[in-house]
């Protein structure tokens, strides 16, 4: 029987051009669910659940697991929450090509000692099995980058700082000219990305994270930077560097870069004794499993007189997030750690002490004052913890909840600061 504004599975199917198994596995996943169900069972279908499945088929194709596409589409559209995955998504295509760049010059380069020498590099070859295995590694580094680009977004749209956090760490820096800088941990290059047109020409940066796709994403929005402050040489007058001098202009060479990446564990760090003179660890020392081992490489790799500046955070930090969710719902813990017990405002100087002359603690004032649900429900669903398996299935209810709680401003402490020790 024909139901006014509805469609059965077969019309439905049809007009998406897949199959009616599909259409039941989408029901059978709760990715898509009929908005009738009569007596016999029989499931009907509307103009809202196609546009629905259009979205689902398009996110499917651009990737996307079943499980991602039923995190996206849960409730009602939450287009922040869709805009950053269709962002994570870009990436990964980025990192595909690069990925692809690297296959053909391997095969290609394979294909070249066959010919000259008769011969198969089986090394060569190995290294091309390695390079097309990476991507099941890139989600998870990506969407480690996702979540860390989510809880920056909360700080930078609602502290009541004027100064961002980003900009004042790099004040503490005190960079110059001819410096050697390590900063270990980098995450997605905040620190420099939005201090950018503050760094001096002559200074050297290397940035390094453990995931290696952070750190790829990392080089190519600084990359692109870098090469978007050259000056371009063939549109120079012939006494353009006597013109550039006098107006402070340092040029800079085609192909040259202040920053170069490496990924590595910071508990065994690769350069040399009396290396930099500035390394920095922003939010890092409390994830590590060894902090002993990372402050005694910390301290070896930095010059005679070097500094480290390390940040953290308190006990008191964002602890209104905490108290939002579990009045939610009890069972929630954003954290299963609390990271200020293994490095924080409380403790850090004492853990720092054994290995550095001087230390001391500079403190950010700062709190965030939230009037948007979306950012923050974005941050909390970027946290470690388990509130993905309480909040997604009532998202709903949960984005109603946090809608009125930021109706007049939802104040958050923030409890953050630096250490600034000196070898």
């Amino acid at each position: 029987m024909k139901i006014p504004g509805y469609y059965t599975s077969g019309e439905f199917a049809k007009m998406a051009h897949i199959s009616v198994r599909t259409i039941r596995f989408y029901d059978k996943q709760n990715i898509l669910k009929p908005s009738y169900v009569n007596e016999s069972g029989a499931r009907f279908y509307s103009e809202a659940d196609f546009a629905r499945l259009q979205q689902i088929l398009l996110l499917k194709y651009l990737g996307f697991s079943l499980e991602d596409i039923r995190n996206m589409t849960v409730g009602d559209p939450d287009y922040h929450m869709l805009k950053n995955s269709l962002n994570l998504q870009l990436k990964l295509v980025q990192d595909r090509i690069e990925q692809m760049q690297l296959v053909a010059k391997a095969i290609q380069d394979t294909t070249e000692a066959i010919e000259n020498e008769q011969d198969i590099n089986w090394s060569q070859m190995l290294n091309l099995i390695h390079l097309t295995n990476m991507e099941n590694s890139l989600k998870s580094q990506y969407q480690n980058a996702s979540n860390i680009s989510a809880r920056i977004r909360l700080h930078n749209l609602f502290s009541t700082n004027p100064k961002g956090w980003f900009p004042w760490v790099y004040e503490q820096c005190h960079i110059t000219e001819g410096m050697d800088i390590l900063e270990l941990g980098c995450g997605n290059g905040s620190l420099w990305k939005e201090n950018y047109s503050c760094l001096p020409q002559n200074i050297h940066i290397i940035l390094n994270d453990i995931s290696e796709g952070m750190l790829r994403d990392t080089r190519r929005e600084i990359e692109s930077l870098e090469f978007r402050s050259q000056p371009s040489f063939s549109s120079l007058p012939s006494d353009a560097g006597k013109e550039s001098a006098n107006i402070g202009i340092t040029q800079v060479q085609p192909g040259t870069s202040r920053f170069s990446f490496n990924a590595f564990d910071c508990h065994q760090i690769p350069y040399e004794e009396n290396r930099f003179d500035l390394v920095i660890a922003n939010h890092v020392l409390f994830y590590c499993n060894d902090l002993s081992s990372v402050l005694k490489e910390v301290r070896r790799i930095l010059k005679p007189n070097g500094i480290f500046i390390c940040s953290t955070y308190g006990a008191a930090h964002m602890k209104e997030i905490t108290d939002l969710v579990q009045n939610f719902h009890n069972l929630i813990t954003l954290s299963a750690d609390k990271l200020y017990e293994r490095f924080g405002l409380e403790n850090g100087s004492s853990l720092l002490a054994p290995y550095f002359s001087s230390i001391q603690m500079q403190i950010y004032d700062d709190r965030l004052i939230v009037d948007q649900a979306e950012p923050l429900i974005e941050y909390i669903l970027s946290c470690h913890g388990n509130q993905n398996q309480y909040i997604l299935d009532r998202y709903k209810d949960f984005r109603t909840y946090v809608e009125k709680k930021t109706k007049k401003g939802f104040s958050i402490t923030k409890q953050a600061g630096i250490f600034l020790c000196r070898k």
